[in-house]
């Protein structure tokens, strides 16, 4: 398996990278370094000295510049040597370091993890409601996980497992399961959505509803884009089919690679409910957070173990209605990376999960 580079992965959240931190990440199978210059600007450069490997992040900041712990090499935000404390201070051709493109938007730092030169701003995701949110309103987390990136993806695009494995803050009370959602495929995204009835409605919304226990009208949907970006809105209402009379979670569940079998798993969340109410945010976004850990987290990391592999189709699993969205995100992104490759697409046909759903 390899990885799409020519994209935007989220590297950080903002407030991460401050001061005169040095933060080391391993994104995609490479060691990256992440600071912050004087005039605020974020540098992502190869967590690698040249000469003897050592990583860089284990060093000091001299100005805007990172010094080796090793030997003492000195290199720019650019990635260039500025300054070898050794024999004439000659600096040798080779003592450079590959930097990488960062845009910082919507609360985090996105990296491009191919060529510099070939960063695309606009394939960054387009999400308008984090441009300028509510700070009250508006909260970013992160987990680790262990488990390959598109594991926690189908997990995202195929929510009739909430039907199944989470308890009363997510409970949906079977509701997902039976249904065949349509996924409509848009250019560079995909949108499945599921709409139920639920009484009581679930732990999320429940307790602030005008009748806690009474029957609500509920939707979720997901809109997922390349390679690892999905965006949920999550909706109640009562008395009414009118869904912008209700109240409303929009949640960003935004993957990047560690390697093969893990994973950067990072959050944005925000409402259209006590939007005000700081302590009320920050304890909804830590309980989706303590929800995951407990319920998702074991089971995604137990499926990798178990699986051995981060080829999926080699196991020839068998597939179910709830399948399709899960499936064309994972055709659509192996299409692109293997036009990255210059290969020809191996992608499952649809055929393959029509058949069997």
């Amino acid at each position: 398996m390899s990885f799409l580079k020519n994209a935007w992965y989220v590297a950080a959240i903002s407030t991460e990278v401050e001061g005169d931190k040095l933060v080391s990440r391993k994104l995609l199978d490479t060691s990256v370094l992440l600071y912050r210059k004087a005039n605020g600007e974020a540098v992502a450069m190869q967590d690698r000295c040249p000469h003897r490997f050592a990583p860089l992040s284990l060093g000091k900041r001299v100005g805007d510049e990172v010094q080796c712990p090793y030997h003492g090499l000195r290199f720019n935000s650019e990635g260039a040597c500025t300054h070898s404390p050794h024999g004439d201070g000659n600096v040798p051709e080779r003592a450079c370091v590959r930097t990488f493109a960062v845009l910082e938007r919507y609360g985090f730092v996105w990296i491009w993890m191919g060529q510099a030169q070939d960063a695309d701003e606009s394939r960054m995701p387009d999400y308008p409601l984090l441009e300028n949110p509510k700070p009250t309103a508006v909260g970013h987390g992160y987990m680790h996980m262990q488990a390959n990136y598109q594991l926690i993806v189908d997990n995202v695009m195929d929510l009739s497992h909430v039907d199944h494995v989470h308890g009363p803050l997510l409970n949906t009370a079977g509701k997902l399961s039976p249904q065949k959602p349509p996924v409509i495929e848009e250019e560079g995204s995909l949108l499945v959505r599921w709409e139920w009835q639920q009484h009581p409605p679930m732990g999320l919304f429940a307790p602030l509803m005008p009748d806690p226990e009474g029957p609500a009208e509920q939707f979720v949907q997901v809109k997922w884009s390349a390679p690892s970006n999905m965006f949920l809105t999550v909706g109640a209402v009562q008395g009414s089919r009118d869904y912008d009379k209700g109240m409303i979670s929009w949640d960003f569940h935004l993957m990047t690679p560690e390697s093969e079998t893990s994973t950067h798993y990072f959050f944005a969340s925000l409402r259209n409910f006590m939007e005000d109410d700081a302590d009320f945010n920050a304890a909804k976004l830590q309980s989706m957070i303590d929800t995951f850990k407990a319920e998702d987290e074991p089971l995604i990391a137990a499926v990798q173990a178990e699986m051995g592999t981060t080829d999926f189709w080699s196991l020839k699993p068998a597939l179910l209605s709830c399948d399709p969205a899960p499936v064309k995100a994972r055709r659509r992104l192996q299409k692109l990376i293997d036009e990255e490759a210059g290969l020809t697409s191996k992608s499952v046909p649809l055929s393959r999960v029509t058949a069997q759903a």
